[in-house]
């Protein structure tokens, strides 16, 4: 059998993943540690063992494998070197051939087999493009009624996670940039509405202060959450007596705003505010087909999707030209943080 795989290497955990020539995904591996700070070596090691033993429990062969693609943090060069990655410790990774030194690693199971590189927010919307349209099947994807497998010429998907990634797919094809660094979405700069507190507008990411990754990302919701602790307004609130560090405290905010809490349902409605707004900003440069929201939000529950995704499109018809108002298509990711992994995949069977 010919078989394809897909890598998607994070910050701490990665995924692999196993298709077959008729494009069907036939496994999706539980996350296991990168091992960053043990360098570029142990990483792509690490992985390597991780391919084999799950071929193995398929019943395969790594000669079986056709080829294999990896999705990284960005930026990273069109060929997989990596640039100043802000997740992964610049001492040990900047200007790492992360591609290369794969394919040398898996070279030890299985010879001549391909690694072809993509950014994991490029891979992430591939992987959601692909998912929507059927060009790859996997049984645990979850169609909502309104979602069933159609034709999609064009969509742009946003990651919410520590940070805020993003990536665009064009009439099949995933849109890389002259040098591969496209669709850093969370780097645009926001107005200084979209920041409740002045406090909110103060936090850097990367260069830049009031970007979308200050304002809709983890990093945000931490930066954010402990300055309303320190209001008269929250004084009581029950994370103030909470112990662990205010990133802790910040990772607990889907449970509380699931039970109605005040706080954090304030602090998930600025930041689908500000996600309305950045999707605005995307959608006028790119004039997309649909916009997809991924990343830690498709976990809050039904009802705060709901409420997250109404108050992200009020926020996008409030600031936007008329001539694009019509039909605005905002939805959630049918492929939640498995996007990128499946979009590596599917980058493996050589569509771009």
């Amino acid at each position: 059998m010919t078989l394809f795989v897909g890598v998607d290497v994070g910050g701490t955990t990665t995924t692999i993943s196993v298709g077959d020539e008729q494009r069907n995904v036939l496994r999706v591996g539980e996350q296991f540690p990168t091992c960053s700070e043990d360098g570029p070596a142990t990483t792509t090691g690490n992985i390597v063992d991780q391919i084999a033993q799950t071929l193995d429990q398929l019943g395969h062969h790594p000669n079986e494998v056709r080829s294999i693609a990896l999705a990284t943090p960005g930026p990273a060069t069109l060929d997989g070197v990596l640039l100043q990655t802000p997740n992964l410790d610049p001492q040990q990774w900047d200007r790492c051939p992360i591609r290369v030194k794969l394919e040398e690693a898996f070279a030890s199971l299985a010879s001549n087999v391909p690694v072809t590189y993509v950014g994991d927010g490029q891979a992430a919307a591939l992987g959601e493009y692909a998912a929507r349209t059927g060009n790859i099947q996997w049984s645990e994807i979850s169609f909502p009624p309104d979602s069933q497998p159609t034709e999609i010429s064009s969509l742009f998907m946003v990651a919410v996670g520590t940070g805020f990634g993003g990536g665009e797919v064009r009439d099949g094809v995933t849109i890389r940039g002259e040098k591969g660094r496209a669709g850093h979405a969370g780097h645009l700069m926001l107005p200084a509405d979209a920041f409740r507190f002045e406090h909110d507008q103060q936090l850097k990411v990367g260069n830049a202060y009031c970007t979308t990754e200050s304002a809709v990302s983890l990093t945000a919701l931490t930066h954010q959450l402990g300055y309303r602790l320190s209001l008269d307004t929250w004084r009581d609130h029950s994370l103030n007596s909470v112990a662990g560090t205010m990133k802790d405290k910040a990772k607990r905010l889907r449970e509380l705003a699931a039970d109605g809490d005040a706080l954090a349902l304030q602090l998930f409605d600025d930041q689908a505010r500000a996600m309305g707004i950045s999707l605005l900003m995307i959608n006028y440069i790119g004039d997309y087909d649909l916009l997809v929201i991924g990343g830690g939000v498709c976990d809050l529950t039904s009802d705060l999707r709901d409420r997250y995704l109404q108050t992200a499109k009020q926020a996008y018809l409030h600031h936007a030209l008329d001539g694009f108002r019509d039909s605005v298509k905002i939805k959630f990711s049918i492929c939640g943080d498995h996007a990128s992994v499946i979009g590596a995949l599917y980058h493996a069977y050589g569509t771009n």
